[in-house]
């Protein structure tokens, strides 16, 4: 999932705004990155850096399973972060967890934390039933979805970005479904995959040109 999120955040970059429930056009004069803290290697999922001192940069970590030592080590971070970069604008740290139950219980210290804001919590579990035409959100909906659900909720996906009229965004979404589709349905082939979308859902994506390459070029070694 990090490296699903990464794409999410590199590919829309309202979506943490989204999540945040903060307005879409504070989105405008940030750039996504990833960044390493050196002195443990440690790697924060995401980080929005605004061009503007006026604006707050904000510390992204997605959370997909239980991790009792979660907060210890997102502070960790957080502090290793703010000593080796020196950021002039003020910082707050986004907690995404997949449920509530991944979340470990706040000690004291971080409750305050919690408290007055510095660090923000989302929890995505509270997007599955919501109706929106963001796709972001619609591929957050997908990567929670049962496996049962995951074939319908892509197909409808699949018919809605149909109707977009950006072709980089709809290769990037189909790309995004596909990714999903690939961590969920691990033993299915690619073949099985494809199969799941339309004909014109499958000839832009970067999967069926794959195969389509390869068709073509196992049709030239036979020919030779």
């Amino acid at each position: 999932t990090d490296t699903i999120f990464y794409q999410l955040f590199n590919t829309f970059h309202t979506l943490l705004f989204e999540l945040i429930e903060r307005p879409i056009a504070e989105a405008e004069g940030y750039e996504f990155s990833s960044v390493e803290v050196k002195e443990k290697a440690f790697r924060f999922d995401g980080i929005f850096s605004p061009k503007a001192e006026d604006k707050p940069i904000y510390l992204i970590e997605v959370q997909f399973q239980q991790k009792e030592d979660f907060y210890w080590e997102y502070l960790s971070e957080i502090y290793l972060y703010l000593n080796q970069y020196r950021p002039a604008q003020e910082w707050q740290a986004i907690a995404i967890f997949a449920r509530r139950s991944y979340e470990p219980q706040p000690r004291s210290h971080v409750q305050e934390m919690l408290d007055c804001q510095r660090i923000q919590r989302v929890y995505l579990e509270d997007l599955l039933e919501r109706e929106t035409d963001s796709f972001a959100i619609g591929i957050i909906q997908l990567i929670l979805s049962s496996e049962s659900q995951a074939v319908t909720k892509a197909k409808q996906l699949g018919e809605k970005i149909e109707r977009e009229n950006n072709t980089e965004i709809q290769e990037q979404v189909l790309e995004l479904i596909e990714t999903v589709l690939v961590y969920k349905f691990p033993k299915l082939s690619r073949q099985e995959i494809e199969a799941m979308f339309t004909y014109s859902d499958l000839k832009q994506t970067r999967v069926y040109q794959e195969a389509r390459a390869e068709g073509e070029q196992r049709g030239l070694q036979v020919g030779e």
